[in-house]
Order: C-alpha cells, then sequence, then structure tokens
C-alpha cells in the first residue's frame, strides 16, 4: 500500500510510522486487525456443511452437458474441449471412468463416447419430476422474495445469480413467471437486457408470514422470536442475544421505509429478513458477497458482514476458502440438514450414485495393480484391506464385502466426507 495512501485511512498510524520504523512490523499488523472482518469462532460440523462438492458439481456438469447434446451421447473430445470451463486438467476420458456408475463410455469408429447409465437417467427423470411437483413451492419462494424487496421487484440478472440457491429451475423465467400472470410479470423499464426485472402483481396476505411467525402460530400464546443455538458456556452472547430477542419481532414483509436506518428496529427488522431469506433457501446458506448484491432491494446495511457477526446465535459467519457465508444454525443438528427439501433428496441420491461409481473403480483399479504384480512374480508384505491411494475414498470396513455397506448411516457419512472435500483431481 503506497504510504499516502495509509496517511488517508490513518494519519495517526502514518506519523507513527515515521517516528518509529523498528515498530513497522507492529503496527502493520495492528492496522490490517483494524480493518479485516473478524469471524466466528469455528464450528466444526458447520464447517464440514461449507466444504466444497467439486467432484459433485464437475459431474453435474458433465451430466447436464450430456443431456442437451443431440441424442444424449458426447465424443469425448467435445467433453475435453468442455474441461477448461469446468476448471479442469487432464483427460475427460480418465475422469468419467472414474465414475462407471453415472457415465457409460463406448468406442465406436476408433472415437470414445459417453452417455448417461439407465440408473443416472432415472435419476434425472425423478429430479425433474420433483421440479414439476415442487413448482408451488417454487411459485411461493419467488413471490417471497418479490414481497420482501422494497419495490416488489427484482433484477433478473441477479436473481439468476441465486436461481440455484432457492431451487430455481433454469427454465423458471419461460416455465413459471407467464403461467402466473397474476403474481408475476416481466418489466424493463431500462430498455437494456440487465435491467430486466421481475415485479409482483398482487400481494398474498396468507404468504406474507415469516417462518418465525409461522413457528409461533403453531404454538398458542408464543410471541414471535428467534431461537438461539448456542452453548450454555456462551454467557455473554447468551446475554446479548436475550437482550435482542426481548424486543418486538418485525416481519421483513413489513415496509421498512418507516424504520429509521440504525435503529434497533432497523437492526431487528434485517435480522428477520436474512433469516427468512436462508429459511427459503434448499441449503439455509447463503453467500454473503451475493447477499450483498441485493443492498437496495431489501434495504439492507451496507456492513451487513458485522450485523450478522453480532447475532452468532441465529447465524454462523464462516471464510471457508477465504469466501464469506453465512449459514442458519437451527436448520443443522451437528453437519445436517434437519428439513431436507426433496431436491436435496435427489441430489444426495446422484451423490452416493458417484461414490457407489468411484468404490467400484478403486477396487477394479487395485485388484488390476494386483495382478500385474503377483505376474511380475512381486513378494507382497502382509495383506492390507483395499485402500484407494489417491485420498478418493475414504478407509472402508467394507472393502471387502459387497457395496451394500454404502447405504449404512455412518458408511455413507464417511463417503461423503470425501465426496465434498475440495481436493484437485
Amino acid at each position: 500500500m503506497h504510504m499516502r495512501n495509509l496517511y488517508y485511512l490513518n494519519p495517526k498510524l502514518y506519523d507513527g510510522l515515521l517516528l518509529s520504523l523498528p515498530s513497522l512490523q507492529f503496527q502493520i499488523q495492528y492496522f490490517c486487525r483494524n480493518f479485516s472482518l473478524w469471524s466466528m469462532k469455528k464450528d466444526p460440523d458447520l464447517e464440514s456443511v461449507l466444504s466444497r462438492n467439486r467432484r459433485w458439481i464437475v459431474n453435474n456438469q458433465i451430466k447436464n452437458i450430456v443431456i442437451r447434446y443431440p441424442n444424449q451421447v458426447v465424443p469425448i473430445r467435445y467433453l475435453q474441449k468442455k474441461f477448461k470451463t469446468l476448471d479442469l486438467q487432464g483427460r475427460a476420458l480418465n475422469w468419467v471412468k472414474k465414475y462407471p456408475c453415472c457415465f457409460e463410455v463406448f468406442l465406436q469408429h476408433d472415437e470414445y463416447y459417453c452417455r448417461l447409465t439407465k440408473r443416472m437417467m432415472a435419476l434425472v427423470e425423478e429430479e425433474e419430476t420433483v421440479k414439476d411437483m415442487q413448482e408451488p413451492v417454487i411459485v411461493t419462494r419467488l413471490a417471497k422474495l418479490l414481497m420482501m424487496s422494497s419495490n416488489h421487484r427484482l433484477n433478473v440478472v441477479k436473481l439468476n445469480e441465486l436461481k440455484r440457491t432457492f431451487g430455481f429451475s433454469d427454465d423458471y423465467l419461460i416455465r413459471i413467471v407467464p403461467k402466473y400472470s397474476d403474481l408475476f410479470r416481466i418489466v424493463n423499464h431500462g430498455g437494456r437486457r440487465s435491467s430486466m426485472e421481475i415485479e409482483l402483481v398482487s400481494w398474498n396476505s396468507d404468504l406474507a408470514v415469516s417462518a418465525i411467525e409461522a413457528s409461533a402460530r403453531e404454538q398458542e400464546g408464543v410471541e414471535p422470536c428467534f431461537p438461539c443455538s448456542l452453548p450454555s458456556t456462551w454467557v455473554k452472547s447468551w446475554e446479548r442475544f436475550r437482550e435482542f430477542n426481548s424486543t418486538p419481532y418485525i416481519s421483513p414483509y413489513l415496509d421498512c421505509r418507516q424504520l429509521v436506518e440504525g435503529s434497533k428496529e432497523m437492526e431487528k427488522r434485517t435480522v428477520g429478513l436474512v433469516h427468512e431469506l436462508l429459511s427459503l433457501t434448499l441449503w439455509k446458506k447463503f453467500s454473503i458477497l451475493k447477499l450483498g448484491h441485493f443492498r437496495r432491494e431489501f434495504a439492507l446495511p451496507e456492513k451487513l458482514n458485522v450485523l450478522l457477526l453480532k447475532h452468532p446465535g441465529i447465524f454462523y459467519v464462516s471464510n471457508k476458502y477465504q469466501i464469506y457465508t453465512v449459514l442458519l444454525r437451527e436448520g443443522y443438528k451437528g453437519s445436517e440438514l434437519i428439513d431436507k427439501d426433496p431436491l436435496v433428496v435427489v441430489k444426495e441420491k446422484f451423490g452416493e450414485l458417484m461414490q457407489e461409481g468411484l468404490h467400484e473403480y478403486n477396487r477394479r483399479h487395485y485388484l488390476e495393480n494386483l495382478e500385474k504384480k503377483r505376474r511380475k512374480g512381486m513378494v507382497l508384505g502382509t495383506h492390507k484391506k483395499i485402500k484407494d491411494r489417491s485420498s478418493e475414498i475414504s478407509d472402508s470396513e467394507d472393502q471387502e464385502d459387497k457395496l451394500g455397506g454404502l447405504f449404512d448411516p455412518e458408511e455413507r457419512k464417511r463417503f461423503y466426507k470425501v465426496l465434498f472435500d475440495d481436493d484437485t483431481p
């Protein structure tokens, strides 16, 4: 950083640097601490929830490529070209071969092709069925988002960044918005494609009920209030939470223009709004950066991260992978999502199918190498259970058994721990 810029940010620190050069390192550390975003005490379970499911993401993208290709059969050379956009290196053929339960590879006219297996196609069809069944839920979510926005409109480009977070299909603009013309319409006051917006046509009072209010209604005579998910040993945090929770709850569907910016009432409304947004997501988590893109639409404070960090009993904020993410604490029991959307259930089935194929691939690969060593007359040491030396599968007691062990809860948990890691393939 240029010294002149340092002066504008902190004149006293600038003067101190000139007068006391030996303490330069200390003062730079002090400066960085004062201008960096502080974080919460790490929760191992919730940190594991944020682990990147890199392999799942890549295979899901490959699945979409295959589905959209003519006859749903893709030349491997075409997939190889797409590898750059998937941020992958190496050979596409080697990658898809690792997942024989998902992708079927065959040779035809001296060229390799890839298509989805029957089990994978069954999952694709199940996902489409779930999406059709979830249409009323998606309509409700979209209406709620518009009802919480200040002018009941949301930019399409911004919303598209979050469509998968809320479970919206890729074609929701074509398939859902026109179908429910009594609720939504597309407007474009700017005339540019980037200024296109979805607008709420009519207000539905039945939908203007937050998750907090709905929970209070289920318990007669209980006022709406936030739950707290902190250990009893966090005494000071509990005191602050009780003080915050003692004031009346303010619905995120309330017109916030009557509230004073920076007031306690506005803070209460903002916390309620972020809570409601997280409640509407599939995984009960949100990128704070993407949430900040809607600062104007949802009247969010400029330093939203600081506000969220003030309420550790309600939210968990993490900087895993240098990306600030907020999770709804009450949405998880340990590392397990409590209420799973049907779409989440289908996605987990895809993960299980992936892992089953990877298990099969590694077992076969190990046995092939073992046979090669035997043919060469190599003397093997003590017999060990099959392990994947590439760390793509975890140690497993069922290596000598059938794949049925994959569906044991503990076994599945070990597989998912590896499936959702961030190792580069």
